[in-house]
């Protein structure tokens, strides 16, 4: 990227790690989280733990500059530093918690590492940074070297060096790094590694940035599901194999052995007690350093993880054709949440009925209570000349269940998914509505129906007196089941 005017213009007025050195609390937020998360290697903390922490720094820093210079409280310092306009610290809420955490940003980490880069060092050395640029040149000669006999002849070169130093030390000749020698190439390891911690940040940022696009992505898409798993697999793949990607997972293979962890645990214990490098009073986490990285990988794999459930919760959102229009709802929700991200609207812009749920306990239910029976055994009864038509306890209309589930049944046996239209095209309602409705219930009760909201089918049958009528409702298919 140029670092012309516009450029820097764009970069101090958007980027986070810019507004953080511009900021009149950049010494609190730089120094507080340096020694919280960075110091520490933490990638992750709880609200609760990190206002704690916050509030005891805030606490130091009143008693020394007055009330007046940190007015707020802790959680809304954090809060604040977690706003879209600050950009410094990432909320979110982990899966399965509600409580919400932090991490930071690899913005912020930036800012703090090139803070950290000003502060004086005990020396600059450069001997060191000359061989590791050397050998670096060496490895890409080799590695991209196509001819054998040139590759063979830098080996052998390379075994005549070995053998040569072999015999000087079987002489008696042993060549050591002096203390200067040493310092330098500490120095070097500790820059690296703190280096590396911060690349894993940033790598996981990217993972999550994708992950974010793709949600984004289903929310709003309306064709075919095809098409958009292939653009979703195209750019996890353009992820995992860009270079940043395949240099990862290289480095995530190589720590990943079990020889190469023990290796790195002994050449640390080895270094670390030597003199020169003790009297530097180097950090006790280093002894560890490696599994901070482990630590740190973590991290990324369990977001690509995230995303690859993401994929797989969409595979499964429109398997069964019932709940399609749940997911369209869904959708619509998603689809107007991300419409309002970056302006939100002044007033409410939807309701939700029954945002709180209702509470009745069982307590205050009333007690049964037994109706009254009139008691007419010393009521004499008379006898009335008055004519009452009874047809009417004649007229019931009473739908035989299990027929209607015998007609199913038989249909069935001959297909294996039979739609309600066609039932009833074979055995015509003799009953009407009342008839049309059993059939419905039998639709809920029966294991494997499925309500097609798409389709319709319209369901006709005659009256006693001669009157067509006509239902039309979603396609109902029933489905053969096993047992």
């Amino acid at each position: 990227m140029p670092l012309d005017y516009t450029t820097l213009d764009l970069l101090r007025k958007n980027h986070p790690a810019w507004r953080l050195l511009r900021s009149d609390h950049a010494p609190l937020v730089a120094s507080f989280l340096h020694r919280v998360f960075i110091a520490l290697n933490v990638r992750t903390m709880a609200q609760a733990d990190l206002a704690e922490a916050l509030e005891d720094e805030l606490f130091v820093l009143r008693d020394r500059y007055g009330e007046e210079a940190f007015p707020r409280s802790a959680a809304a310092y954090l809060n604040d530093w977690a706003d879209n306009e600050k950009g410094w610290l990432r909320k979110f809420y982990p899966a399965g918690s509600d409580e919400p955490h932090f991490d930071l940003t690899p913005a912020t980490e930036k800012a703090i590492a090139w803070l950290e880069s000003l502060t004086a060092r005990a020396f600059v050395g450069t001997e060191s940074r000359l061989l590791t640029l050397f050998e670096l040149l060496r490895q890409m000669s080799e590695g991209s070297q196509t001819d054998p006999e040139t590759r063979i002849s830098e080996l052998h070169k390379r075994r005549d060096e070995i053998d040569a130093e072999i015999a000087r030390i079987l002489d008696g000749d042993i060549p050591l790094l002096d203390a200067t020698a040493l310092k330098d190439r500490f120095q070097q390891f500790l820059q690296l590694a703190r280096e590396l911690l911060t690349d894993f940040r940033e790598v996981e940022h990217n993972f999550r940035t994708l992950d974010r696009r793709v949600r984004e992505r289903i929310a709003l898409w309306e064709g075919a599901k095809g098409t958009l798993l292939e653009e979703i697999m195209g750019e996890r793949d353009a992820i995992a194999d860009s270079d940043q990607g395949k240099s990862f997972r290289a480095f995530w293979d190589f720590l990943m052995s079990q020889r190469r962890q023990e290796d790195l645990s002994h050449l640390l214990e080895q270094v670390l007690d030597l003199s020169p490098i003790a009297e530097m009073h180097p950090d006790a986490r280093l002894r560890r350093v490696h599994y901070d990285w482990l630590e740190a990988g973590e991290h990324t794999q369990r977001t690509v993880a995230r995303l690859s459930q993401q994929l797989r919760r969409f595979l499964d959102d429109q398997a069964w054709l019932e709940n399609r229009r749940i997911m369209d709802i869904l959708h619509d929700i998603e689809a107007r949440a991300l419409d309002v991200r970056e302006a939100a609207p002044p007033r409410d812009f939807m309701e939700l009925a029954e945002s709180a749920p209702r509470i009745e306990l069982p307590f205050e239910r009333p007690l049964y209570s037994p109706p009254v029976k009139p008691v007419i055994a010393d009521v004499e009864l008379e006898s009335g000349e008055t004519d009452i038509d009874t047809v009417a306890l004649y007229a019931q209309v009473v739908v035989d269940r299990a027929e209607l589930l015998r007609n199913l049944r038989q249909a069935l046996q001959e297909r294996s998914q039979v739609t309600l239209g066609e039932v009833v095209a074979r055995h015509p309602l003799r009953h009407g509505l009342a008839e049309l409705l059993t059939y419905l219930h039998l639709a809920g009760d029966w294991p494997e129906a499925v309500v097609d909201e798409e389709q319709q089918d319209l369901i006709e049958w005659r009256t006693d007196e001669g009157t067509i009528r006509r239902a039309r409702l979603p396609r109902i298919v029933f489905l053969r089941t096993n047992g």
